[in-house]
């Protein structure tokens, strides 16, 4: 066993991707059931192949730019096992020149905090990626409270999906996940008995773009990336802040495979972001977020 440690030269990439998905493992398994990734699919309107982990370090150092990689597990609610957090850590180790791992484990299993000690200390990942709406869990529940404090006293980082999703649109019910789980406003508690967790709203949080806002403006230990849309397409209030308020909080994202970084990059110059907040947008604010700048 690897213990991650990054080796990313800040000088020599051009962009960190906070929001990058790992779909399939090195023995061909799925993050997710085939039902889910064929709605996925249909719905980002994309035939995105999906890359093993060796792959997309490839893919990211052709460009120079480091990623942060992490699958979801969501186990007990999908009945789907998850793809292991431990060998992504592992995977990012050989590739520490450009990857970055986050864990993720289910807060609804009896060993969650058992299950995040052991990848902070045996794997070194740099965060964990949660997913409200796929994990089925209210992310504002006091009982994942131990999950949160066991974070912050880590110092590693927790990024949560928010806003709308793409998995499940289209099947009978959205095949029962709840959209509502993923409102950025039940994160606001969570940050505020977290005062040093670092939180990371991810997406633009539509329909509920303004309580995210609200949220970062008050809590700032909380940040925004800005995977899984094309940039034509944020909200203009997110653009404003982004360009203000919000300027040293925000982050470069994709949501690759299903949003690859070029198309962010071109997609972004038909947007009102403000050159000067770019470089920070890109690579500054996630290197000072992940300690890459010390």
């Amino acid at each position: 066993m690897t213990r991650y440690e990054s080796a990313i030269d800040l000088e020599a990439i051009t962009a960190i991707d906070m929001h990058v998905h790992v779909e399939v493992d090195g023995h061909g398994h799925t993050s997710l059931p085939d039902d889910l990734n064929e709605a996925a699919t249909k719905y980002f309107s994309t035939d995105a192949g999906r890359p093993d982990l060796d792959s997309i370090a490839e893919y990211y150092r052709e460009r120079k730019m480091a990623a942060v990689v992490f699958s979801v597990d969501a186990e007990t609610h999908l009945e789907h096992p998850p793809i292991s957090s431990a060998e992504i850590a592992e995977g990012a180790a050989r590739n520490n020149d450009v990857l970055i791992p986050f864990g993720s484990v289910d807060p609804n299993r009896d060993d969650a905090v058992e299950r995040v000690a052991r990848l902070i200390g045996d794997h070194g990942v740099r965060g964990f990626k949660f997913h409200p709406t796929v994990q089925n869990f209210d992310p504002s529940d006091v009982r994942y409270q131990p999950i949160y404090a066991a974070l912050q006293d880590a110092g590693v980082v927790a990024l949560f999906h928010t806003g709308q999703t793409g998995i499940g649109a289209g099947l009978p019910g959205g095949r029962g996940l709840r959209l509502g789980l993923s409102n950025p406003m039940l994160l606001d508690g969570v940050a505020a008995e977290n005062p040093d967790l670092q939180i990371i709203m991810a997406h633009p949080s539509v329909p509920w773009q303004d309580e995210a806002l609200s949220v970062a403006t008050h809590k700032h230990n909380t940040w925004i990336d800005l995977s899984g849309w094309s940039p034509k397409y944020f909200p203009a209030e997110l653009v404003r802040y982004a360009n203000s308020l919000l300027k040293k909080r925000v982050l470069f994202g994709s949501d690759f495979p299903l949003i690859t970084p070029d198309r962010w990059l071109k997609d972004v110059e038909q947007t009102a972001l403000k050159p000067e907040v770019m470089p920070g947008i890109l690579k500054g604010n996630a290197a000072r977020l992940l300690g890459l700048d010390a």
